[in-house]
């Protein structure tokens, strides 16, 4: 037996971190196996002087040949397919690896997506990977891949950290790029690229997209859950270019310009709570805190389910020194999504704030508990001492 040691990752596998990539390949080496070997393992019709990659225990002093095995072998392979998706074998590799466990994609789409729902992102992600890889011709690894994003995405924006969830949607966004190219058409990709399209506030691409999905799907039920949101779009006005010119002016910091766009939407749909949500939004941010609040608070009279319209509530009365109150708002937040990370420290700085320190470092470390990355929290539990 020869082996090789050979990390090096292509350059076409969507810009993914190098550094990940290396890691992950740190164990796997490339290694030429004898004819009578490669019979023993069940694997036939494999061209000698080929190498196969294996996985390792990690990086080692001494190879010992019992390492190898049909199992080392598919997981080497995975973790090439994820992180070399054009490595010069990756055909073979995948033909051999499908031959040796045909049942890997039930098996691992299972284990990825329950890996993603413990939050485990590195693993559920490599998972994901490995599956696109080795089945390319299949839109779920994908789709997984791009939910899972997005769910990391809103986590990352609950903790504040902007730049890192601006980097997961970019991929979220390109993996619907490319299942929207897959053909035959994918029907559940255009189905949840329009709900990313709704929340970046891209509601004609919505509307497209839905459009096309209701064509494309026939489950009736699914079909008419579609409809009723293309609906909802249409009959709000969420179409409408000023709603889209407001949004867009607050979050380029532009919040007189936004603010008086977002009245002129309110004045045209009053019942509409995105538009009032909009008005408080820019009020906040002009320091305007008594008239944010009536904003918000009639948003959430319109919707009282939205989680941003109490939480932001909640930063209006507590700069008018309403404490009591924003502590009502937060809670009711934490009501509607008991694992947001952002509203628990809220929660912990206001109580920090009324001088309730024991109560306020309760929240820290529950925030800490649901994500132990979380850096507001440490920072927080850092100043009052831990």
């Amino acid at each position: 037996m020869k082996k090789n040691n050979d990390s090096r990752r292509s350059d076409g596998n969507g810009g993914r971190n190098s550094n990940k990539a290396a890691e992950a390949l740190a164990g796997v080496l490339f290694i030429q196996i004898d004819p009578e070997r490669l019979k023993t393992l069940g694997i036939e019709g494999w061209e000698e002087a080929s190498l196969l990659p294996v996985q390792t225990p990690g990086q080692l002093h001494r190879f010992e040949p019992s390492m190898i095995s049909p199992e080392s072998i598919v997981a080497g392979i995975l973790r090439v397919l994820a992180w070399q998706p054009g490595h010069p074998m990756a055909p073979q590799y995948r033909k051999l690896a499908r031959a040796l466990k045909p049942d890997l994609l039930a098996q691992l789409s299972d284990a990825g997506v329950a890996k993603a729902q413990a939050k485990d992102w590195d693993v559920a992600e490599e998972i994901f990977l490995a599956l696109a890889g080795l089945y390319p011709e299949s839109p779920l690894p994908l789709l997984d891949l791009a939910l899972m994003k997005e769910e990391r995405a809103k986590l990352l924006r609950e903790e504040e950290r902007e730049d890192l969830a601006e980097e997961e949607e970019d991929q979220v966004y390109q993996n619907y790029s490319n299942l929207l190219e897959m053909e035959p058409p994918f029907p559940p990709a255009y189905y949840h690229a329009a709900l990313f399209f709704i929340k970046k506030r891209n509601f004609d691409r919505a509307v497209s997209l839905l459009t096309s999905y209701i064509g494309l799907e026939d489950d009736r039920e699914k079909v008419e859950k579609a409809k009723s949101i293309l609906a909802k779009l249409q009959d709000f006005g969420l179409l409408d270019r000023t709603f889209k010119e407001a949004y867009d002016f607050i979050q380029l910091g532009q919040e007189e310009k936004g603010l008086k766009k977002a009245r002129e939407f309110v004045s045209l749909h009053p019942e509409v709570w995105n538009g009032w949500f909009l008005v408080g939004w820019a009020l906040r941010r002009l320091g305007r805190w008594r008239e944010g609040a009536d904003a918000f608070k009639k948003a959430i009279e319109l919707n009282s389910g939205d989680t941003d319209s109490f939480n932001e509530l909640a930063l209006c009365q507590t700069e008018l020194g309403e404490l009591g109150a924003a502590k009502i708002s937060l809670e009711k937040a934490l009501r509607l999504e008991p694992e947001n990370v952002k509203i628990i420290v809220n929660l912990g700085a206001l109580s920090h704030k009324m001088g309730k320190a024991g109560e306020a470092r309760g929240f820290f470390m529950s925030a800490l508990e649901f994500d132990p990355d979380d850096a507001l929290a440490r920072d927080w539990l850092a100043r009052i001492g831990e």
